[in-house]
């Protein structure tokens, strides 16, 4: 079993990336070691990130995680520069299309491993079959609605599917912390463990997954994510278009006042 390091593991600031000999990959995102404070390099970054992952006929199972117990807690919002530019939202828009494309496209069993605070996006989390959450998780969305814009960047899509529109709606509407028992119940997540237990979970499920011929693991990712990929593909593009109009009015608005 192949266990050299491709170079595209140590490309990006944010993503560390490391993968046993039976070909499990796990995916942490993090700030300098730290829990991750997603930037717009970030958003850049993981384009390619998850494209290279895709792409990888060696990568047998991915799992997504967070360093420094947390998932996404944190974003700067000041690294994305003027979002009132159509040239800046161009690029975050086309950037959102692909990032949720090329996770969709990862074509063998994703689980996510969820430690502490998922506040930014949580679609990422949403786009795995299987997400394993510690007892303390919450997952939240504080860059959209509270901060004045529309949730359009997929992350009402993810929700919708997995949870049911009427939820996903009032979740983003009153964005409060929702507990990895409450996501539970809502189907969203599959399991929940004491806290500090999540990796290790997904690294027992991703074991269980590895017994199936790889054929038959791959072609099971590709038929349960494809209805989803189907809205991303359909609605995430119109959703950054409203977001990115609303991101407009809001600097517009923030200007007038000043």
């Amino acid at each position: 079993m192949q266990t050299t390091q491709p170079a595209y593991f140590t490309a990006y600031s944010s993503l560390k990336m490391n993968r046993d000999p039976q070909g499990v990959l796990v995916a942490e995102f993090h700030t300098k070691g730290g829990p991750i404070t997603f930037t717009a390099q970030d958003h850049t970054d993981f384009v390619d990130a998850f494209y290279r992952i895709a792409q990888d006929r060696a990568n047998k199972i991915v799992i997504l995680t967070g360093a420094g117990g947390e998932f996404i807690p944190g974003i700067d919002f000041s690294s994305f520069g003027n979002v009132a530019d159509p040239g800046v939202w161009s690029q975050v828009h086309d950037e959102g299309v692909q990032i949720l494309e090329n996770l969709a496209n990862i074509r063998v069993p994703v689980i996510a491993a969820i430690e502490g605070r998922v506040n930014v996006h949580s679609e990422y989390a949403l786009l795995a079959n299987v997400i394993v959450a510690g007892e303390g998780a919450t997952f939240n969305d504080l860059p959209h609605f509270a901060g004045g814009i529309v949730p359009g960047d997929g992350i009402f899509t993810a929700w919708s599917y997995r949870a049911g529109a009427g939820r996903a709606e009032a979740f983003l509407l009153n964005p409060q912390p929702l507990t990895a028992l409450t996501a539970h119940e809502w189907g969203v997540v599959a399991e929940v463990v004491p806290n500090g237990k999540a990796l290790a979970r997904a690294r027992e499920l991703a074991s269980h997954y590895l017994k199936a011929p790889e054929v038959t693991r791959r072609n099971a990712r590709i038929h349960f994510i494809q209805p989803l990929k189907e809205r991303i593909v359909r609605e995430v593009g119109y959703g950054l278009a409203l977001e990115g109009a609303s991101a407009a009015d809001l600097v517009k608005s923030m200007q007038a006042k000043t």
